[in-house]
């Protein structure tokens, strides 16, 4: 009975001893995630707040090496090749520092994933990014991360903590992309949707019109009687200075959105067509 008594006070005082109490961390974990262009971008970091305190110059001292938030380091990955503020940045998954200065800002990513702010290595450092730090009149409690003033071929990285934030340039290869996947839509079975959307993307993003125009022609040819494919083309024709040719498609997408009750669509072209014959 004895030895029973004694295994139970073992195996209880062994649970016990083991037994962790849960309870929340200073600076919590955030996640972040944001499509610019067809890239992925994903970021998870540790988010301290000031609770009363200086923070740049100070708690982040200038000059020195500073983790992007507090624990481990900020982590940062891009599904696609992207710059950063001009600087080239191979798809994948980087941890980021920064060296925090009053004037300016050395934004670093870097290769090595495990070690952290103690162990930081110089030598895998994938690119510094130079940025400029802004004071504003917001005051922000808890470190944050976000992507703000987003076009389809980039972004900003905005870090923001107390009065400070600071701005990086996120550029895409959008454009390539969109290339990439029409010309692999050249040869398997005729679909308009690729090139519908390629010309639509061309023609919101102001780029090469002339492509634009062709691809939408490629989607006209396999679905005619689309009134919303027609209003594109009759976008691009104007855009490429074609009014009389867009003044005609408008009228074929007008006539057959009325068909199918939509008025929306007999709305924009009638504006199309007002439009090109201004």
């Amino acid at each position: 009975m004895k030895k029973i008594i004694i295994s139970a006070f073992l195996a209880t005082s062994m649970m016990l001893a083991n037994a962790q109490v849960n309870t929340p961390q200073p600076s919590p974990m955030g996640k972040i995630s944001q499509e610019v262009g067809l890239t992925d971008i994903n970021i998870e970091y540790s988010r301290p707040s000031a609770k009363g305190r200086t923070i740049f110059g100070d708690l982040v001292p200038f000059g020195e090496v500073w983790r992007f938030g507090a624990n481990s380091s900020t982590k940062i990955e891009f599904s696609e090749p992207v710059t950063l503020n001009g600087s080239a940045i191979p798809a994948g998954k980087y941890a980021l520092y920064a060296i925090p200065n009053a004037n300016s800002w050395e934004i670093i990513v870097n290769k090595d994933l495990v070690n952290g702010i103690g162990a930081y290595d110089q030598t895998a450092d994938q690119a510094r990014i130079t940025a400029s730090p802004e004071k504003t009149e917001r005051f922000v409690e808890t470190f944050e991360l976000g992507f703000n003033n987003l076009t389809a071929n980039s972004g900003e990285l905005q870090i923001s903590w107390a009065n400070t934030v600071v701005k990086v340039l996120i550029e895409t290869n959008t454009q390539e992309l969109v290339a990439n996947q029409i010309e692999a839509f050249e040869n398997p079975a005729p679909n308009y949707r690729p090139y519908y959307n390629a010309a639509s993307y061309y023609y919101n993003s102001n780029l090469d019109m002339k492509k634009a125009l062709s691809w939408v022609n490629k989607a006209v040819e396999i679905q005619a009687d689309a009134f919303w494919v027609l209003h594109l083309k009759a976008k691009i024709e104007l855009a490429n200075g074609l009014k009389k040719d867009a003044i005609a498609t408008a009228l074929k997408s007008k006539a057959l959105a009325e068909k199918a009750g939509n008025k929306d669509y007999v709305a924009l072209n009638d504006k199309l067509i007002v439009k090109a014959k201004s």
